[in-house]
């Protein structure tokens, strides 16, 4: 099979993906694979599949670090590397923003100069990701090997037509990332104040002077069991928020044609920070509203999106609803409390869940009104603008995506 023949490209030359560079397993020899050793004072960047999945186009972050002991079973891999998930959310790729390891779950692709490049071979998988997919079943237990990736025949345009695919695709990319990485610093600088004003006390007094280090009055609270601002008191996330617990749409029907209301099941088809899957079901059970917090319910709980648009939650979703219009505060709470989820999460199991109950009786501390009030005022402004960059961004998607075919069966030219 050759996947993007057409009547524009019968003049490129077919090529198995093998004559374009070299593929290679990435390594992860050592079990238990979470055998501490491998990590104690951990000094090179581990990568995993999930990292690969959520990266646009460079994975420039990681979350676990292997040892001196790790590196012996693995290797560091260059920056520039095209990673290539293997097994869990198969076909997946980014190129590594700096050198990174990765276990053997992940194939690593370095071009031949003169042939083509990582980026153009990002491309080729973003184009055949879901015919590979569809191929084996589309399990997240299905997985491919080196040799099925290496087999693959396509239309391989010439170099200079390639570098221009790369050149159109990657730019709109590279302000995808742009958005993304504004909106994680508009997010770290509201979280930033919501721990001044609520955790540290800081909010600003009669004056606008920091309350706690002005002289503001605490109070000892034995709820709580600590000192909080005089007027603020304990309370239940029930006593700030409607809580939604969601479930499965009447007859489990759901479609990707579009066709009714869009449908979330669980963290799975959690973004950034939106929801981003799309399903839909034309008989919603419960729903929750644009602006509601989505929070998911069963394993990993305690993550959380924003619902963008009215929609249907499943039974792994449960949606908060603020009681005083203040959603801006509601989610930077819920994300200080995420702790209060942690042991739902740490048991190993893929069933640790939480229900209505335990949410609604949620231990909360609950400031003034007005505080809240002025910090949505403030953090609200920050979302605004995450929720423009998130638009544009999903804008740019669509534009890529509508690109990518075209460019890649030869359908554009160039002069």
């Amino acid at each position: 099979m050759i996947y993007n023949e057409s009547k524009y490209n019968t003049h490129w030359e077919t090529k198995k993906l093998s004559q374009l560079g070299t593929f290679d397993r990435g390594k992860s020899r050592h079990r238990p694979r979470d055998d501490k050793r491998l990590f104690e004072d951990g000094k090179y960047p581990l990568i995993q599949t999930g990292e690969v999945k959520a990266a646009n186009l460079y994975i420039t972050s990681h979350n676990a670090e292997y040892s001196e002991f790790g590196l012996t079973q693995s290797k560091i891999w260059p920056d520039g590397t095209l990673c290539i998930t293997i097994a869990a959310n198969i076909a997946e790729t980014a190129l590594l923003g700096y050198p990174m390891c990765f276990p053997d779950s992940v194939i690593g692709f370095n071009a031949f100069p003169q042939e083509s490049s990582e980026l153009f071979m990002h491309y080729v998988f973003t184009y055949i990701r879901k015919a590979i997919q569809n191929s084996t079943g589309g399990s997240i237990q299905d997985n491919i090997n080196k040799e099925y990736l290496e087999s693959l025949d396509f239309k391989i345009p010439p170099k200079p037509y390639q570098d221009k695919i790369v050149h159109i695709l990657s730019s709109i990319d590279k302000k995808i990332e742009l958005n993304n990485k504004t909106n994680e610093d508009l997010e770290a600088l509201a979280k930033t104040i919501f721990d001044f004003w609520f955790v540290q006390f800081e909010f600003p007094n009669k004056e606008g002077k920091p309350y706690k280090s002005s002289g503001g009055k605490m109070v000892w609270n034995k709820e709580l069991n600590r000192e909080i601002p005089q007027g603020w008191e304990a309370g239940k996330l029930s006593d700030i928020a409607d809580i939604i617990m969601g479930q499965s749409p009447l007859g489990s029907s759901y479609n990707t044609v579009q066709e009714g209301m869009v449908f979330y099941q669980g963290r799975t088809d959690f973004g950034y920070r939106f929801p981003t899957s799309r399903v839909y079901t034309t008989q919603p059970s419960r729903i929750a509203e644009k602006g509601d917090i989505l929070l998911s319910v069963r394993a990993p709980v305690g993550d959380l999106n924003i619902a963008n648009e009215n929609c249907c939650i499943g039974r792994g979703l449960a949606s908060l609803r603020s009681k005083q219009n203040v959603n801006s505060y509601l989610y930077y709470l819920m994300q200080k409390l995420y702790s209060n989820f942690a042991s739902f999460n740490d048991a190993g199991t893929t069933f640790g869940s939480v229900d209505k109950d335990f949410l609604y009786e949620l231990k909360i501390l609950k400031p003034l009104a007005n505080v809240i009030q002025q910090f949505e005022e403030v953090a609200n402004k920050y979302d605004k603008l995450v929720l423009e960059n998130e638009i544009n961004s999903r804008s740019l998607y669509n534009w890529r995506d509508l690109l990518l075919p075209m460019l890649m069966n030869g359908q554009v030219t160039f002069n």
